[in-house]
């Protein structure tokens, strides 16, 4: 199900990627490196100052120093979360005072640094504390438009003027970000974009007045119990309708497109600007995300021409959810603006497309059996896109560039001699390039490259250094196939015991995730480590093992990723389960010492696999459960599971509330009662079925915690505590000679 804990642990793995990089327009969009319009050259937060870097010497020129950022009436400069720059690099508006909301820190104050006249003014300094989002320099670097209550506002940098653009705005009527469902399934979180001219900013308004609030219950932080209400709407409830609005700026004027489709059966998740400043491009899904039309609109009477459509059996996945660059905008033009870059699947592998503006014409650009993973850069003027791939190992990934005239092979950039998962951020002329590299056994090493020789900077290359030193001997991990007796192959791990007895027989503990959020066996630094054990699993004796079954976003196509669609809960159970009765043949496995563990889907595939194959699993620590999949939001549970109106059988086989009346092992059930993601009513539920049932069990609530459990005070030690103790209680560590059997 959901994408939850393993959209939680991805998501910290984002946000410190995102700490590392930015790009110019929104100033917290990834944080503390934003290229600069040289090419050659980025700017980065160094000990407060703001320093440009040139490339390929690495020559350093401080642009603003935090002594500069002492406001009026204050003895400390501001903290700088992020930053960017307005078009002629002469302003930076920098990002601070931050708040999370939801997943990520998304509010804030604003500040606007004039490096010519050496001032700093703060924006919308009459609005509350820390309430502004997504503020962006218009692109003639007049005004600054921010997000502020649900409303949009642009305030002028000459005369301080404000002009409140939408005044509608309500805890339910959004204007210019988005409701819970939008951010969480279609990261749409920045809601509206300036026009090229300056003169008009597009914005999304969503309408969740209609949708039924989730009341979470606050027990901990007052006598009397709050209530907090979060707008929800689970599988089988219409959508948040959705309008696309284009406001003068100069009068607040505002003209709605006339997108065809009723808005309370489909989606919007992209919209841009479409090369100009009289049409915007948008993408819209039906409910069932399985047909996607790009339209264009013209501004000035709202007409709405499609001009590209795709249709899939299954779903279609937008380019957010597989490529983060796009998550707060994005749309790559070319000719001018008379062609785009674009995605697709339709020949069974993602692949890259040239599409006339019309959609008459299209040119495949990326050839061949494998699965584009991220679009790095695309540089037109030299004529190549390049990507991230991994056509022979699906757990691995590299960078290559192909023409952007379709003409030719890809050609692998990344070193033959560096087998494991490389990370890039290229420069505006992708002649520089900011690499990272690790696999399970080297540890993560960065440096900076030139392209396309990918030659290290400083003649030292520091990745080179760490494989040299990476010693594959000194890991207990091995990447193993796992064959089924069904045909089904999967990529799988295995972290055996240190010292490791062929002789003996020692428990395994199998971590699973299983949905279409996420892959758990990838070949990086850090995979076979539990965060929630305290110690080591190997020394302690156990094995410790996952597996990506059909149905996971690996790069092994289209087939592979949808072949779960209607059989969430089912197919990836299946799967799973198979695979472990392999794993168990091996003679030193114990098979009476079986135990599984997961978070969100995770969670979920644990109850599942507990519950409906008992035989296999014995011990089981799930949690943040979806255990009904109907209380889970309609984005995501439709997407891959289709209409409970359609195919309710499908929502209920699916179900760890459905087989907990098969239950026989261990279970311990853990879930934050303030998780707005996977509520707490999953919890009761699964409670009350298991009561019924007559099934014992031991559950802990975390009181006011969220998806991820990690507020208050020591709840990281004694998750952690919890989640060790009873594994070694109810699968104990250890190996056992063969015929103690």
């Amino acid at each position: 199900m959901p994408v939850k804990a393993f959209k939680s642990l991805f998501l910290l793995l984002l946000l410190l990627q995102f700490s590392l990089f930015s790009f110019s327009g929104a100033a917290q969009s990834r944080g503390a490196i934003v290229w600069l319009k040289a090419g050659n050259a980025y700017a980065q937060q160094e000990n407060g100052d703001i320093v440009r870097n040139t490339l390929p010497s690495q020559e350093k020129q401080v642009i603003l120093a935090k002594e500069k950022l002492i406001p009026a009436g204050r003895s400390e400069p501001l903290k700088i979360r992020s930053f960017s720059f307005s078009e002629d690099e002469q302003q930076l508006l920098l990002y601070t005072n931050t708040v999370r909301v939801w997943r990520l820190d998304t509010k804030g104050d604003y500040w606007v640094y004039d490096l010519q006249k050496q001032t700093l003014e703060q924006m919308g300094k009459n609005r509350p504390a820390s309430s502004l989002m997504f503020a962006k320099f218009s692109p003639d670097g007049t005004q600054v438009a921010y997000v502020s209550g649900n409303n949009i506002y642009a305030e002028n940098l000459t005369n301080k003027d404000v002009t409140q653009l939408t005044k509608d705005g309500t805890r339910k009527r959004i204007n210019g970000t988005f409701d819970w469902a939008y951010e969480e399934e279609f990261y749409s979180r920045d809601g509206f974009r300036w026009s090229p001219d300056s003169k008009a900013i597009a914005f999304w308004q969503i309408d969740a007045t209609e949708v039924k609030d989730y009341l979470m219950i606050n027990h901990t932080d007052s006598i009397y119990p709050m209530v907090i209400p979060v707008e929800y709407p689970v599988a089988g409830e219409a959508p948040s309708p959705y309008k696309i609005g284009v406001v003068d700026v100069a009068t607040a004027n505002v003209h709605w497109m006339n997108v065809p489709g009723d808005p309370q059966q489909h989606y919007v998740p992209r919209m841009e600007w479409a090369a100009n400043a009289n049409e915007l491009i948008l993408q819209q899904l039906n409910r069932k995300q399985n047909e996607s039309k790009l339209y264009l609109c013209n501004i000035t009477n709202g007409q709405a021409k499609q001009v590209y459509v795709e249709k899939d059996a299954a779903w279609i996945d937008i380019m957010p959810s597989w490529d983060s660059d796009y998550r707060f905008g994005g749309w790559n033009w070319l000719s001018g603006g008379k062609e785009y870059l674009w995605a697709s699947e339709k020949d069974g592998w993602r692949h890259l497309y040239r599409i006339s503006r019309d959609g008459k014409k299209e040119t495949l650009i990326t050839k061949g059996n494998y699965d584009v993973m991220d679009i790095v850069a695309v540089n037109e003027a030299a004529g190549y896109v390049y990507f991230l791939a991994s056509p022979d190992n699906a757990t691995q990934q590299y960078l290559y560039r192909v023409r952007l005239n379709g003409k030719g092979n890809a050609e692998r950039l990344s070193p033959k001699a560096q087998e494991g998962t490389h990370t890039y951020e290229l420069s505006p002329d992708t002649k520089f390039a900011f690499h990272r590299f690790s696999n399970y056994y080297t540890r993560p090493a960065s440096e900076w490259v030139s392209l396309p020789g990918h030659k290290a900077l400083d003649g030292n290359s520091a990745v080179e250094q760490a494989v040299a030193q990476a010693d594959k001997s000194t890991s207990s991990l091995e990447f193993i196939k796992v064959q089924t007796s069904e045909g089904v192959e999967m990529d799988a791990w295995m972290v055996k015991p240190v010292p490791f007895d062929s002789n003996k027989k020692y428990p395994i503990v199998f971590q699973v995730y299983t949905e279409p959020a996420g892959q758990t066996v990838l070949d990086r630094y850090g995979m076979g480590n539990n965060h929630l054990y305290k110690g080591s699993m190997a020394e302690d004796g156990y094995i410790y093992a996952s597996i990506d079954n059909r149905g996971t976003p690996a790069p092994k196509g289209r087939e592979w990723r949808k072949s779960i669609y209607r059989k969430v809960g089912m197919l990836n159970i299946h799967d799973q389960a198979m695979a472990a009765q392999e794993i168990l043949k091996l003679p030193y496995v114990d098979t009476s010492r079986v135990a599984i563990w997961g978070w969100s889907g995770g969670g979920s595939a644990t109850l599942n696999l507990l519950f409906q194959h008992p035989e296999i699993y014995k011990t089981g620590i799930s949690v943040a459960a979806v255990a009904n999949q109907l209380t889970y939001d309609n984005i995501y549970q439709e997407r891959y599971m289709g209409l409970p109106q359609e195919n309710l059988e499908d929502f209920v086989q699916g179900s760890p509330i459905t087989h907990a009346k098969n239950l026989q092992g261990n279970l311990l059930y853990i879930h934050g009662t303030g998780d707005d993601n996977v509520h707490y009513n999953n919890a009761e539920q699964l409670i009350n079925e298991l009561i019924k049932h007559n099934k014992q069990f031991q559950v802990m609530p975390y009181p006011n915690r969220t998806h991820g459990i990690s507020e208050g005070e020591g709840t990281n030690e004694h998750l952690s505590t919890l989640f060790t103790n009873y594994l070694k209680q109810h699968c104990p560590p250890g190996g056992r000679v063969r015929n103690q059997q």
